[in-house]
């Protein structure tokens, strides 16, 4: 009764509470064995700790060039262990996974060089990055050409346009894991190592480089244990655990770290400068976290895909798929939808949750964008978040939460607002 009290002063309706109760109770086996993937994946962490013997003086933070930061050094080390890399780049000089996945990029690619996409247009602000988009300092602008082959009708590679399309010039493959702003499937691992090994027996020599945005520690292997060249994510979504303030990582072979590496720094010095400024604690202290955060995300995804599709609204995966990523996608097909539910997951927030978000024009994006967070660490997407383009379909990108507790509770709030603007009868 008390908790019930409790949702009822948070603003949620007995019915609305009732019909999430109702679906949560059906859910109890699928979230034992998102427990026990996170069990995997914390004792992988503290293995790769212990192994790297962390102390506290890896705590300590380092200032002007940052020469021999013992720290920096020894969490790099860390994520190549959890990784199963022969090195990372994991630095707070990254300043989000865009940046990464240029740095990633650029430090390997050079002109005349063409990017391969087998799984059709990257993530919108990748866009600019490579040059589909015109922008200052694209990739087209350094004479790299870009490719991409669009998945087909059924989600499934295509294997013989991506043999047609694998040249002379093809130097490096980019696999975006998670889906973006559209409404594939996002891709297991097992699919990916598919996909890379048919690749590397066109062209052994090509390199692959996963996107592996808002997929880390949601499975028990990573795209690094099936032939990436490269995995690159950001410090603010999974591996940051909720407590990273910024930063990014690129873990893979030796070569492509230490040209990542160049481009992240410059000619001549690479990975040897870029102080820590004091962030070592809450990026190792966030790694530790990341498993059971990223659970209790997954949770949030899970019960939200259950609850929009027992109301009949398209759902990115369904109410019963494996999880890969921790993002849902749920279709609307009209904006006052979209808007609704983000109003609905800010409301739920322990940051600025006065606050109504409306949609505007964000920078890399090419139509007004809404932008759902009430988090203690600014655009951090491993916090309860949601977000969606203003455009056909309509759908609205929903991921996050520190907790279990928290995503329920957000996505309670979310199908009450959708309620009281009239959207969803319930």
């Amino acid at each position: 009764m008390q908790l019930e009290e409790m949702y009822e002063g948070l603003g949620i309706s007995r019915k609305v509470l009732d019909f999430g109760n109702e679906v949560e109770s059906s859910l109890k086996e699928r979230f034992e064995e998102i427990d026990q993937n996170a069990e995997y994946n914390q004792l992988k962490v503290i293995a790769a700790m212990q192994k790297n013997r962390v102390s506290d003086i890896h705590f300590a933070g380092t200032t002007g060039y940052g020469y021999n930061d013992l720290g920096r050094e020894t969490l790099e080390q860390v994520y190549a262990d959890i990784f199963h890399t022969e090195d990372a780049l994991v630095r707070p000089q990254i300043t989000c996974g865009t940046h990464a996945l240029y740095t990633a990029l650029a430090g390997n690619l050079r002109p005349g060089d063409e990017l391969l996409s087998p799984v059709g247009k990257p993530y919108d602000t990748l866009e600019e990055v490579i040059g589909i988009r015109p922008s200052n300092g694209s990739l087209k602008e350094y004479g790299i050409t870009y490719r991409q082959v669009d998945l087909l009708p059924d989600g499934s590679f295509d294997f013989d346009g991506i043999r047609a399309a694998i040249g002379e010039k093809t130097k490096l493959v980019t696999i975006q894991r998670s889906k973006g702003y559209a409404t594939r499937p996002t891709l297991s691992v097992k699919r990916i190592g598919e996909l890379i090994a048919f690749v590397k027996g066109i062209k052994p020599d090509l390199i692959c480089m996963v996107d592996n945005c808002y997929g880390e520690f949601v499975e028990r292997i990573e795209p690094s244990d099936v032939g990436a060249d490269m995995v690159v994510g950001s410090l603010i979504k999974n591996p940051g655990g909720g407590l990273a303030p910024i930063g990014g990582y690129i873990a893979g072979t030796r070569e492509c770290i230490e040209k990542a590496a160049y481009r992240l720094g410059s000619p001549g010095l690479g990975r040897e400068v870029g102080a820590s400024l004091g962030v070592n604690q809450s990026l190792f202290q966030g790694l530790f976290l990341a498993p059971t955060v990223v659970a209790g995300a997954l949770k949030g995804a899970i019960f939200a895909a259950n609850i929009y599709e027992k109301l009949g609204f398209p759902v990115v995966p369904n109410g019963t798929e494996s999880r890969h990523d921790i993002i849902q996608a749920v279709t609307f097909g009209k904006p006052e939808g979209v808007i609704a539910f983000c109003q609905g997951i800010q409301a739920a927030a322990p940051v600025d949750s006065y606050v109504t978000p409306e949609p505007w024009d964000m920078p890399g994006y090419d139509s007004p964008v809404i932008m759902a967070a009430g988090a203690f660490i600014q655009g951090s997407s491993i916090e309860l978040s949601a977000d969606g383009p203003i455009k056909p379909p309509y759908s609205v990108f929903f991921q996050g939460g520190l907790t279990w507790y928290h995503a329920k509770l957000g996505i309670l709030m979310s199908l009450q607002k959708l309620t009281e603007a009239g959207i969803v009868e319930k």
